[in-house]
């Protein structure tokens, strides 16, 4: 998104080239390679670990930390390595992406009409709210310590980071809708006039 982003407003004339349906493909397939990638390597590394302290887990998502808890071996280790590796390919994601919104940026402060670099920036903000809000709640999950861990927190911060993302995506991207902007501000009056 980043990219289409950058060729969209720093390369306008050479958008159809730079985002060719070829090119789309070969975006699409290294995200989907790099998640394949990291979900089959905790995937293995989690079916190689001798489990003995029982079979239930206390959340209704199967995350690797809860059975990395029934392993009597020390896999954190592997486990670190393999987040590590999975982190390496997120950062690489989001230097491409980074370095394409300052290039964007300094080319949307160029132009010279308040009105140009109102839409152009507009036309960012919903990927850089969606970019904010997945980063920030999946920091929020996989930085809490380990002390303030608990039956009822841990399922909490996994249905923050797993739903919380997917479920606002339509919801931010539809605000740049100048309907649906009309829609809520007759909605927000209506509801404001009925409760004084």
């Amino acid at each position: 998104m980043a990219y289409d982003r950058f060729a969209a407003i720093c390369r306008p004339l050479h958008y159809e080239t730079l985002m060719s349906s070829r090119a789309c493909v070969k975006m699409a397939a290294a995200a989907w390679g790099n998640g394949f990638l990291s979900g089959l390597l905790h995937t293995a590394n989690t079916y190689s670990l001798p489990l003995c302290k029982g079979n239930t887990v206390e959340q209704f998502f199967c995350q690797v930390s809860q059975l990395l808890k029934f392993s009597y071996s020390d896999s954190y280790l592997r486990e670190a390595a393999i987040m590590i590796f999975t982190l390496c390919l997120g950062f690489g994601s989001f230097v491409i992406a980074v370095l394409s919104y300052v290039q964007i940026f300094t080319a949307v402060l160029r132009i010279p009409s308040e009105q140009g670099q109102h839409k152009a920036f507009s036309m960012c903000l919903s990927h850089l709210a969606i970019i904010s809000l997945s980063l920030s709640t999946i920091m929020i999950a996989s930085l809490k310590p380990p002390s303030i861990s608990s039956l009822s927190l841990d399922p909490g911060v996994a249905v923050l980071y797993v739903v919380v993302p997917p479920a606002a995506n339509p919801l931010i991207y539809s605000l740049s809708n100048k309907e649906l902007k009309v829609v809520l501000r007759k909605l927000l009056h209506q509801v404001q006039c009925q409760h004084p």
